[in-house]
């Protein structure tokens, strides 16, 4: 099992991550992510927005199962964080969320 806060904590250290909802928007709409993930507490226009543009690119979404306040958390960001874009792990093992329960493709 991934411990998906630890796997945040180094993507964010060692990848290529941007924060939001309008960056994940636009990623995925160009296809430039790995994975998108979104607090459970996203705005519902905004998840539909990112889940549409994600499936056209075939992009993984993964609901993290905290508020945008815990996934800021586990970013170690002083904002909230209601969606996190990955495009490039770096040295975490981020993209095997892609293989759980939690993702819609």
């Amino acid at each position: 099992m991934i411990d998906v806060n630890k796997q945040i904590k180094i993507v964010v250290k060692t990848g290529k991550i941007d924060f939001g909802c309008e960056e994940a928007v636009d990623a995925a709409r160009a296809g430039r992510a790995k994975l998108i993930i979104l607090a459970s507490n996203c705005p519902e226009d905004r998840r539909k927005q990112i889940l549409s543009n994600a499936g056209l690119s075939r992009i993984p979404v993964y609901t993290y199962s905290g508020s945008s306040l815990d996934l800021a958390t586990a970013c170690e960001k002083p904002f909230v964080v209601a969606a996190v874009t990955v495009r490039e792990p770096g040295d975490s093992e981020i993209l095997k969320l892609a293989e759980t329960e939690n993702v819609s493709a």
